[in-house]
């Protein structure tokens, strides 16, 4: 007799909190606060058009076909079967029109929560366009569970689609990396010494990151660690160190019942003051506003 759980394989740090330690792609989007909406999918005859005016955020995978894909923001462009496009700062208002052949569009509609970390958001690119090369292992297995449960009406229905558009953001996302062509904080993670500094950001203590303790973390020198994390990252050192921890601080005064001075104390500031100071002037509003109504 098979004793229970006998051939099973237990990884009991495989938590969401374990698995994200060290991942810096998701401890950044986690702080982005990525939501995603709907699904829907579209065949288009040749040269028919769909216009959307949506203003989340987009994902367009084309699974048949090829369309071409134009916006207020976003050049054109055309987008060939198994291939992905992504415009994460919503461009308002689409036109998508199939070429010479009937074209078949699955499109997701997904949100960042523009207060979370503004910035961050802002320099992402308008479109980021990914060939069949770079998603041909992943994009049509998760369409076809995605759109398996959007027709569902079955309990849970709803979260599953959501969670799905979220995996379908972060992976092209990763193979946006993987694949050399992201800059700012996103071409920070594919630089191994730049990683390094922000993995120390992200997860020690802030008191103790200073510009020569993160530049030791690289590798580098002081110059050449600043040079290269303002090219990568585009804005220095300090200045993400303090944004992060801004970040932080708003999440631990939504989800907790710390008082301010506190919080204001673990992300490193010596004063309520000056604490309150740097929120307000990050997030536009003081740090108290951030608390959940009792």
């Amino acid at each position: 007799m098979t004793e229970p759980g006998k051939n099973l394989t237990i990884f009991p740090d495989r938590t969401l909190a374990g698995l994200a330690n060290g991942d810096l792609l998701s401890q950044v989007l986690a702080r982005m606060r990525m939501t995603g909406d709907r699904v829907f999918s579209s065949m288009l005859l040749p040269f028919a058009q769909l216009d959307t005016s949506a203003q989340a955020a987009h994902a367009y995978a084309v699974m048949e076909g090829a369309v071409r894909i134009a916006g207020n923001e976003a050049d054109a462009c055309e987008i060939r079967a198994g291939e992905l496009l992504l415009l994460p700062r919503g461009p308002g208002s689409l036109r998508i029109a199939a070429l010479d052949q009937p074209a078949n569009v699955v499109a997701c509609h997904f949100w960042f929560d523009p207060a979370s970390q503004p910035e961050l958001l802002l320099t992402l690119p308008v479109m980021i366009h990914l060939r069949e090369a770079e998603t041909c292992d992943w994009l049509p297995h998760i369409m076809q569970f995605l759109l398996h449960e959007a027709d569902n009406d079955e309990a849970g229905s709803a979260l599953m689609v959501s969670r799905m558009i979220d995996l379908v953001v972060v992976r092209a996302l990763r193979a946006w990396v993987h694949h050399g062509h992201a800059s700012n904080w996103l071409g920070g993670l594919a630089d191994q010494r730049i990683a390094r500094a922000l993995k120390a950001i992200h997860e020690q203590s802030p008191r103790g990151l200073t510009i020569d303790s993160l530049a030791s973390v690289a590798g580098m020198s002081r110059s050449n660690f600043c040079e290269r994390f303002n090219a990568l990252v585009g804005k220095s050192p300090v200045r993400y160190r303090n944004e992060w921890r801004l970040s932080v601080a708003r999440d631990m005064l939504t989800k907790g019942d710390a008082r301010v001075g506190e919080v204001g104390r673990s992300v490193g500031y010596e004063s309520e003051a000056a604490f309150s100071r740097a929120y307000k002037a990050y997030f536009g509003h003081a740090p108290r506003e951030a608390k959940p109504s009792p």
